[in-house]
């Protein structure tokens, strides 16, 4: 068996790493130095570009004698002590061992909860942590302080890392839990933030508006594309080593049909990489086969995006596609799409980036998703 038979060609739909982690050296190295000079850092891009696999590369590369790394996902997180539950729970498990658990650390913390702890008999096994924490139990004070208190008993920094951050954003009293992070987290000297989400209208509203109690909380990096030469270069490679063979200007098709976005970059490649077997070279019907593919695996999901649409927010994607992508007001591109008033263009325009179907560039309106265009362009 060669040296990379063991791990997966091509990998989407999950964080990837090592063999299947591509480029971001700047990224990497900016990133790893805010980690540990102790500087919160903001990370905003559109769903599945490589945000949570970039984050979990650099927490795995900080020196562990120097910080320690916290990962929390709360995309399940609905309400403000649901937050503080799995955020907790997270920087418990993470910074210390079961056995730690009881001793100076959190003893004081959780000396007021009924926690529930799963240990499996393996012995290096993870555990399961569930507390329990209410309002009757802990202060949001208390909970958001308990992190610098053990970086501070430990001697360590500590940079806890939130993924969809953006369920803060749509939280009830949103801007209370705001203010309330805020004006804990800024005071704290042993722990930084790396706050990351996939909504980009909500994270920039969070992060970017004068007037959120959150504004320019640290440094706001958007994470771009992986370029057309680096994806090539990893794709040929990728097929062969299962001894296939893919030209790089095939691979440059794959990109350019998905526009660089990473997720589906994987997802086109792996599909192009299962219709060859070992021995053969890809072909133009192999490329065309693994787009309608890709088009007809997303259908279902792309059907319930659409379905809640008015008639007049899909004449106005429908503009889009068709390359319009501002001076929607005029009059002939009102009339030939549909769209109404211009009072109307305005509420299209917001309700379609609210549900992150549609993305402003300056001053242009784009589709999201490359390939949801792809497919109602097909569907139209």
């Amino acid at each position: 068996m060669g040296k990379n038979d063991t791990n997966q060609s091509f990998v989407f739909g999950v964080s990837v790493s090592d063999y299947n982690f591509i480029g971001r050296e700047e990224e990497i190295r900016q990133l790893r130095m805010n980690f540990e000079e102790g500087i919160n850092t903001i990370l905003i891009s559109p769903r599945r570009w490589g945000k949570t696999s970039l984050v979990k590369r650099v927490c795995r590369e900080v020196n562990p004698d120097k910080v320690i790394t916290v990962f929390v996902d709360i995309f399940k997180c609905k309400t403000e002590y649901e937050f503080y539950n799995t955020l907790i729970e997270a920087v418990l498990k993470q910074t210390a061992s079961k056995a730690e658990l009881w001793m100076d650390n959190a003893r004081d913390f959780i000396a007021r909860l009924t926690p529930k702890i799963s240990i499996s008999p393996e012995p290096n096994s993870e555990f399961a942590l569930s507390l329990g924490i209410s309002p009757k139990t802990h202060t949001p004070e208390e909970i958001l302080q308990l992190a610098e208190t053990i970086a501070e008993r430990k001697g360590k920094r500590i940079v806890v890392c939130i993924d969809e951050f953006q369920q803060i954003g749509e939280m009830p009293d949103s801007l209370s839990i705001q203010k309330r992070l805020r004006s804990i987290w800024q005071h704290q000297k042993m722990v930084s933030y790396c706050l990351f989400g996939s909504k980009k209208h909500t994270m920039m509203t969070v992060f970017q508006k004068r007037n959120m109690p959150l504004y320019q909380f640290g440094d706001f990096k958007f994470l771009g594309k992986i370029p057309t030469a680096k994806w090539t270069e990893y794709i040929v490679s990728h097929f062969a080593d299962r001894h296939r063979k893919i030209t790089e200007e095939q691979a440059a098709s794959i990109c350019n049909v998905v526009q660089n976005h990473s997720s589906y970059v994987q997802q086109l490649s792996w599909i192009v990489f299962s219709l060859i077997d070992e021995g053969e070279s890809v072909e133009e019907r192999h490329l065309q086969a693994g787009v309608d593919n890709l088009l007809n695996s997303q259908e279902q999901l792309f059907m319930q995006q659409i379905e809640p649409l008015t008639a007049y927010q899909m004449n106005f994607l429908r503009c889009i596609i068709a390359g319009h992508h501002e001076n929607f007001g005029d009059a002939e591109i009102r009339e030939a799409f549909d769209l109404g008033s211009v009072s109307n263009i305005t509420r299209l325009k917001t309700a379609l980036v609210e549900r992150d179907l549609v993305e402003i560039e300056g001053r242009k309106f784009n589709i999201t998703d490359p390939v949801f265009a792809l497919w109602f362009k097909r569907s139209a």
